[in-house]
């Protein structure tokens, strides 16, 4: 853990995020007295989804592979 100034703070600072972004703790001080700290946000890495979640909460038709299948021939077919 590093103490910077505000003032080197504001002079160095892409120096002082990358420091923080690489892990360590940099507490930024006024007068010598610490006011905030600096530190890297925890990266939220997706994490693999669980496949069958949703197994037996729905359900389709039957014929779910020919549903409204009339229909859509005739929406095709009318643009002869």
């Amino acid at each position: 853990m590093s103490t910077v100034n505000i003032h080197e703070a504001k002079t160095q600072f892409s120096r002082i995020v990358e420091q923080a972004e690489a892990g360590e703790e940099i507490v930024i001080a006024r007068g010598g007295k610490p006011v905030a700290r600096l530190v890297s946000l925890a990266s939220a890495a997706p994490k693999p989804r669980k496949l069958g979640l949703g197994k037996k909460r729905f359900t389709f038709p039957a014929n779910f592979d020919n549903l409204n299948a009339g229909e859509i021939t005739s929406m095709f077919e009318q643009g002869k």
